[in-house]
């Protein structure tokens, strides 16, 4: 296959090819952000269920809810080692596809699903091996360290699958494609309920009615849910690309490894790994000192295991500031598309402008969840657990959390769109200063050493996600991102 003559660029440095070609601004932000914040919105409402069929277990749901919560991060793992393949080729295609070099990206597309498989094998086996020390460093009680190591076990499963659908997506919205995505997420996530209930053996309440399940396997049911449902992703992703979006479409002879266009995403990919890692393990530090004042009021309190639930609360707080952040996401990913195309079609002032409408969109959506999360937190906690300390604790951490929705939207956005340009180093810098020198630091001597418990922790997280804001907006206006070529 050759490639079609490149067009020359016409003087208003439109986008030359794809799904966004010769569409207004606002219509492209729409037809990516659109479909991709539902397409969160159903996963993020999967992860809720998730906990509400462990809070439904016929036993020990407490101690099920803290394993299962603290292996949640092992999703949020997987999530920042597939999307650094997926970041890779993002950037390279949306240049691609904004220059209107086709070829150019069928090939990253065929070399990005071959890496996503290969990378998924070894990502599950690493996650099986660490899963014990994962429920060890969260301080978790020996049964919920079972239920933890339990549900990951199951989890691994699915992860090769995994992977193959998420840098699929992430690939197809590279090229401005992201509706029929939507439609593979949306059958999904219904398979992820589904399965992941009958296997449970949970009985949920909802609508007036009860649904009762016979299922034995308790947490290892509701991680094999999972893994069902990545497996069903993979085959429906795979015949997508198969079959073609337009201009773009996956073809046997560019799956075989090709090593020069496989570094070029590598180069883009390590620093949004170390990025994501980065975020991660420090957010698994955070987590230990959660632990760590668990045990310590515990011990103050004579209550033995009775404050178990502490880690609970935490991972209340993170399941609603979840869906907080989806309009964040699903619009800082349509920055990232654009900011590559109109860069790829030799226009940075373009690139520049759907960045900006693209933050300020993402800061009211956040601004209103806020709002939410302010006056609704005790309605949302009920939502997932009726246990006293989440509700004593977990509606002061989402109201915490309210306040700084806005200086989220702003670091979410800008940082997508760095990464959607190729300038994931700057992005991985920042994220690593403000982790390591602000929030683990400052989070162990507020929360732990002052005394001010999980809700001073808090307030350090929330402290921090400002502060990087103001870095990642520092490094935008400085324009580095414009020159960078993937």
């Amino acid at each position: 296959m050759t490639s079609p003559p490149r067009k020359t660029p016409p003087p208003d440095g439109s986008i030359q090819s794809g799904n966004l070609a010769g569409r207004s601004l606002g219509m492209s932000i729409l037809l990516i952000a659109g479909p991709i914040f539902l397409e969160q919105l159903l996963a993020a409402t999967v992860g809720l269920v998730d906990k509400m069929l462990t809070g439904a277990l016929p036993v020990s749901s407490t101690a099920a809810l803290d394993g299962v919560g603290v292996g949640s991060y092992v999703g949020w793992f997987i999530g920042i080692a597939v999307s650094s393949v997926g970041i890779g080729s993002l950037a390279i295609i949306s240049r691609a596809v904004g220059a209107g070099k086709i070829v150019e990206a069928e090939r990253a597309l065929g070399q990005a699903i071959t890496f996503a498989l290969l990378w998924g094998l070894v990502i599950a086996g690493l996650l099986w091996i660490g899963a014990p020390w994962l429920a060890k460093v969260s301080g978790l009680s020996p049964e919920a360290t079972v239920a933890c190591v339990d549900y990951i076990h199951a989890v691994c499963v699915g992860v090769p699958f995994g992977s193959v659908t998420f840098v699929g997506i992430m690939s197809l919205h590279g090229a401005g494609e992201a509706v029929r995505p939507f439609f593979i997420m949306l059958a999904v996530n219904v398979v992820n309920v589904l399965v992941s209930w009958r296997l449970s053996g949970s009985t949920l309440d909802a609508f007036g009615m009860t649904f009762a399940s016979s299922g034995t396997l308790g947490v290892v049911g509701i991680g094999l849910g999972t893994a069902v449902a990545r497996f069903v992703g993979a085959v429906l992703i795979l015949g997508l690309m198969f079959y073609g979006v337009k201009d773009l479409k996956l073809r046997r002879s560019f799956i075989a490894i090709e090593r020069q266009m496989l570094l070029r995403i590598v180069r883009v990919g390590v620093p949004a790994f170390l990025d994501g890692i980065g975020m991660w393990a420090g957010n698994i530090v955070v987590l230990g000192i959660v632990g760590r004042i668990a045990a310590r009021e515990a011990l103050e309190a004579g209550l033995g295991e009775a404050a178990v639930g502490l880690i609970g609360a935490h991972i209340i707080g993170v399941q609603w500031e979840a869906f907080s952040f989806l309009p964040g996401m699903a619009i800082g990913t349509a920055a990232a598309t654009l900011a590559g195309q109109y860069l790829g079609a030799g226009n940075p002032r373009m690139a520049t402008r759907s960045v900006w409408v693209c933050a300020i969109i993402a800061a009211v959506f956040m601004g209103s969840a806020g709002i939410a999360m302010i006056f609704g937190g005790e309605f949302l906690t009920r939502q997932i657990s009726q246990d006293p300390l989440h509700l004593e604790v977990a509606p002061k951490l989402l109201e915490i959390a309210g306040f700084v929705q806005v200086g989220f939207a702003f670091a979410m956005v800008l940082r997508e769109a760095m990464r959607g340009a190729g300038d994931t180093r700057w992005a991985m810098f920042i994220t690593w200063f403000g982790t390591y020198a602000v929030r683990v630091p400052l989070a162990h001597v507020v929360g732990y050493q002052m005394g001010h418990g999980l809700v001073g922790v808090w307030l350090v997280l929330c402290g921090e996600i400002v502060f990087r804001s103001i870095l990642y907006l520092g490094r935008f206006l400085h324009g580095g991102w414009r020159r960078m070529t993937v």
